[in-house]
């Protein structure tokens, strides 16, 4: 958006203790209201790990509109805030200088800040457009009355559509400065909420209860992730602080672990991987009051698995559970398919399979791992053919000492097998065995908590010709 010269000293004068601190993490996204402006300055590049991209270009209106060089994130701003009632919202950002070049990329509702870095969130609003007037936003452009139509890449749009929201409907928006002014100075900037729900009431349209929250919404993180700045410059104290202190209980049980910083001047606190925990902050102010909020920080790594456990030991379904180290939100896959939520899979084919977790945080997927499930094939074909030609249990050589009896349907002992064998060629004493059914025996042992103890099975397969 090309912006103009503008004389704002009235405005400035006007939306004097309504600053706001500039957060340039989506994680620790600074919450808002409706009931008055909010006039911020954005400076520094923003946290550029909040985007990949290499696939944030690929699509969405994060393409860039008409300027495929423009950049995701310049001189960032990142607020969130949460639907007081079921409505209309829309908002205008207003440049305040003749340098800046505003866009804006709104997720919701109810996403993350890992789903809006990865990709997986798109905006459902969005303006990268190079626009000659001095407003962004949703809805109607004050300065010329457009209207706001539906996100078109190149249309060069001021504005978007209205936002029709729920009740209690969480967003998150970004507000961009693709220009600079070369000095290193930050770009002010207003934003004013507007819309039919504004109009109705502008201290309901919001939530305002969520400003109390003014060290962001619980993060989740990865490990290795940029540091987590808190700020306690974003509470209702604003400039008015005698002391700050903060603390942290690490294993969020209710218990404070540790005292991490106390005087006037720790304003911020700088939270590093692999830190989790819940942080807590003490804002003592010139008025004798006290103000306070908590954070909770969870720092979550590449899944790593524990182990698989057959369910059904060598039964007719070879069911499995997966148990992976650690308290992330995972999925799975197993032999290149689908991933699940549910740990457990059913029917896995005996032998080895692979298997793949991936962290839903965002935090890692594992390269495919090999697993072994003792299992036997329900049929065989000795044939000749060089498929199926013999049958075993396959993965016997992870049990101790088996032993494996092939039996007719009348009982008739026609084969004894072990680990060592390639197992049982449909043959008795050289004579090929009909079509049919046959069953077996198997005798072995199993190490359970470093005593070995003896296990028997039977069931049944066919021989096909």
């Amino acid at each position: 958006m090309r912006t103009y010269l503008l004389a704002i000293f009235g405005l400035l004068l006007s939306f004097s203790g309504l600053q706001a601190q500039n957060s340039a993490d989506c994680r620790s996204a600074i919450p808002v209201c409706a009931d008055a402006p909010i006039l911020s300055f954005a400076d520094g590049s923003g946290d550029i790990d909040d985007f990949d991209p290499d696939v944030i270009r690929q699509s969405g209106c994060l393409e860039k509109g008409s300027i495929s060089s423009a950049n995701i994130e310049n001189n960032t701003s990142w607020y969130v805030f949460r639907a007081g009632t079921n409505g209309q919202i829309g908002f205008d950002i207003e440049a305040l200088s003749d340098t800046a070049e505003w866009d804006f990329a709104l997720y919701g509702p109810d996403v993350d800040c890992g789903e809006i870095s990865s990709g997986s969130a798109q905006p459902i609003r969005c303006n990268y457009e190079v626009n000659e007037t001095s407003f962004t936003g949703l809805g109607v452009n004050p300065e010329n009355g457009e209207e706001g139509r539906p996100f078109l890449k190149g249309s060069q749009n001021t504005y978007d559509e209205w936002l029709n929201v729920q009740q209690g409907e969480i967003y998150y928006l970004l507000i961009n400065n693709y220009n600079t002014n070369f000095d290193g100075d930050p770009e002010p900037f207003s934003l004013t909420f507007t819309g039919f729900s504004v109009d109705q009431n502008q201290d309901t349209a919001l939530d305002c209860t969520l400003r109390d929250e003014f060290l962001g919404l619980d993060i989740v993180a990865c490990e290795g992730d940029p540091d987590i700045v808190l700020s306690a410059l974003n509470s209702p104290a604003g400039p008015n602080i005698a002391n700050v202190t903060w603390s942290v209980d690490f294993d969020d049980d209710g218990t404070i672990d540790q005292v991490l910083a106390s005087g006037p001047a720790e304003t911020t606190l700088t939270v590093a991987s692999p830190n989790s925990g819940r942080y807590f902050v003490s804002i003592e102010t010139t008025l004798a009051t006290t103000i306070t909020d908590d954070i909770l920080i969870t720092f979550y790594g590449i899944p790593v698995l524990d182990r698989v456990d057959i369910l059904s030991d060598l039964s007719d379904s070879n069911n499995i559970e997966i148990f992976v180290q650690g308290d992330g939100d995972y999925e799975y896959a197993i032999n290149g398919g689908e991933f699940q939520d549910d740990a457990v899979f059913r029917d896995v084919p005996p032998g080895e399979n692979t298997l793949v977790i991936n962290d839903k945080n965002g935090c890692g997927t594992t390269e495919p791992i090999p697993f072994l499930v003792v299992g036997y094939p329900k049929f065989f074909t000795p044939n000749g053919d060089g498929i199926h030609d013999a049958w075993n249990v396959l993965g016997i050589e992870t049990l101790s000492d088996p032993v494996i009896f092939i039996f007719d349907r009348y009982g008739k002992l026609l084969k004894q097998i072990d680990e060592t064998s390639i197992g049982w060629d449909g043959t008795y004493n050289g004579r090929p065995m009909p079509s049919s059914d046959y069953w077996f025996r198997m005798e072995y042992s199993r190490d359970e908590n470093g005593v070995l103890v003896a296990n028997l099975l039977r069931s049944h397969f066919s021989l096909k010709r």
